[in-house]
């Protein structure tokens, strides 16, 4: 059964299921349904809850990442991909990594005033940092919130490096400052990009923007002068590993300097909340895919050994990375990311500073 004729599937939601958060001590069940003289509704709409943390930005001391700084204006994300590895950071609020990780969304207002804070740290200096180590800086309520546009307005204020993943198009209302980093040589943009097809993007990833769209915003980010990365991630073997070439060249024909690629790794909850979905999405081909995903880690889907669990190992991840190299030799040759200018920080902003 297709997952459009299938009544319990939640349309226009990536989760299917709120899996049990570790942390917690009791859950939510629904022992006794034949007792129920109609359906137990759940609140289907997207929540705010605000935080305000001590600190913004995160240094990451994983071997595969690092020295990586970053930033993360929202945890959670409407736009419910299945497959994302942020929905276990949703546990430690208290949530569930499932349909709570798309319908439960944290905001940090104070992001802005943390990162002022912090290039005004006494014996700082300029590093790169990434907006969207986790979750995506451009997601929906971005358009209103604005939280990540106040960000750029401090990076290009303190000339200070900084580097954008996205897979939604609000990017370019922000391309005013965006092109004003570029042009000092503070800014790549990655773009991240899971499928061509239509059908199958709109299972994986069915709050975002489709790859045609993805497609425009490398394009006029490219003519902007604009540095733009593509990533083909994550490739789930057996649904889109077939598609890397072809990402590669639609990227590289729009502008795109560069490509990245990661596959699947299905840790913590996602790899209940990845079998549940696929079961339902593709009934056909799910054992397969799954098969395939164990291939590439070991024999299990859950795999946090540094190195393997980001690119995979045996013979379907190699033929994974074949793809991938092949086509950037042919569709990328010659063309890479410039460097950062960590030069030009300006310490306080600009502004003078006195003693009273």
């Amino acid at each position: 059964m297709a997952h459009e004729d299938n009544p319990d599937f939640f349309k226009g939601r990536g989760a299917q299921v709120n899996t049990h958060n570790k942390f917690l001590k009791n859950k939510y069940v629904l022992e006794h349904i034949e007792g129920l003289d109609e359906p137990l509704l759940e609140n289907k709409a997207t929540q705010l809850f605000e935080e305000n943390p001590k600190k913004i930005v995160s240094e990451s001391h994983s071997p595969d990442l690092s020295h990586m700084y970053s930033i993360n204006p929202y945890q959670g994300c409407e736009h419910g991909c299945i497959y994302c590895y942020a929905r276990n950071t949703h546990e430690y609020y208290g949530f569930s990594a499932g349909l709570d990780f798309e319908r439960k969304i944290i905001v940090k207002r104070n992001a802005p005033e943390l990162l002022e804070q912090y290039f005004n740290k006494k014996h700082y200096t300029p590093v790169c940092i990434m907006l969207s180590g986790n979750t995506d800086c451009y997601q929906p309520i971005e358009r209103r919130l604005k939280i990540t546009r106040s960000l750029l307005q401090l990076f290009l204020q303190y000339k200070n490096p900084v580097s954008i993943i996205t897979k939604n198009n609000v990017i370019l209302r922000d391309l005013d400052i965006i092109t004003e980093l570029a042009a000092m040589s503070l800014i790549h943009v990655n773009v991240s990009i899971t499928s061509l097809n239509e059908q199958l993007r709109q299972k994986l990833e069915p709050r975002t923007v489709t790859a045609t769209g993805r497609l425009a915003v490398i394009q006029k980010l490219s003519e902007k002068g604009v540095p733009v990365r593509v990533m083909a991630a994550p490739i789930i073997p057996g649904l889109n590993s077939n598609e890397v070439p072809n990402i590669i060249k639609a990227a590289a024909d729009r502008g795109a300097l560069s490509a990245g690629f990661t596959i699947v790794r299905l840790n913590g909850s996602i790899a209940e909340i990845f079998t549940d979905w696929i079961n339902k999405a593709f009934p056909d081909r799910a054992e397969k895919v799954l098969n395939m995903i164990r291939s590439c880690h070991d024999g299990k889907l859950n795999d946090s050994d540094f190195g393997r669990r980001m690119s995979g190992e045996g013979q379907v991840a190699e033929s994974i990375h074949q793809l991938f190299k092949m086509g950037c030799n042919r569709f990328l040759a010659d063309r890479e990311m410039p460097p950062f200018n960590y030069d030009l920080f300006v310490p306080k902003g600009g502004r003078q500073t006195t003693l009273f």
